[in-house]
């Protein structure tokens, strides 16, 4: 069995993934392939390098994220360019893993991290789709907070993004994540329960 796992940006998407993870569930991050796609020297990094400019690219040979961020989030043509590069190579290693793990440990539950799951129109690859949730002025806060961003940078964030309210009503099912740690675990413990049960 999958699941996807998505929500906001700022909603504890990684907090729900290292529980499901304590839980058995093996974990594929969309995140992670993300960066491995644009390492130096791949193919990825030389396309994002050729649409952005070479000022995209570090000394060490790596990629300005900051940079690229700064671009990408203020322009949406732009976004959309980036998406264009990388979602195809994201996906194809995220498919490849998935059909791999689920071929080798038919009895676990694996767990897909896609940020962009509703986005990019991915939920029919899954079994069901779990959304950590917490209410926009919520990752208002912690952007600003944990990213030491100002509130427009993280306002351009969020209004990249489905809003969190809409993932929610798509859900199968919902963490909801402004509470405690302990409650979030409850919620998780709860769900294995059910998991195991059917």
């Amino acid at each position: 069995m999958n699941i996807g796992l998505t929500g906001g940006i700022a909603s504890g998407k990684s907090t729900v993934a290292a529980m499901l993870v304590r839980k058995g569930a093996i974990l594929i991050d969309a995140d992670q392939i993300a960066r491995e796609v644009v390492m130096p020297e791949s193919l990825g990094l030389q396309q994002v390098a050729d649409r952005f400019g070479k000022e995209i690219v570090l000394e060490d040979g790596s990629l300005d994220r900051k940079q690229l961020g700064s671009i990408v989030f203020s322009n949406p043509t732009a976004r959309k360019d980036l998406e264009k590069i990388l979602h195809p190579l994201v996906r194809q290693s995220m498919w490849a893993q998935m059909q791999k793990l689920e071929a080798d440990f038919p009895e676990k539950l694996v767990v897909v991290d896609v940020p962009l799951l509703y986005e990019s129109q991915l939920q029919q690859h899954f079994s069901k789709v779990m959304v950590v949730y917490v209410p926009e002025k919520m990752q208002m806060e912690r952007l600003i907070s944990r990213d030491g961003m100002t509130f427009e940078a993280a306002e351009l964030r969020l209004r990249a993004q489905m809003p969190i309210e809409q993932k929610k009503e798509l859900a199968d099912i919902v963490i909801y994540n402004e509470g405690s740690l302990l409650d979030t675990e409850q919620q998780i413990a709860l769900f294995w329960q059910r998991k195991e049960d059917t």
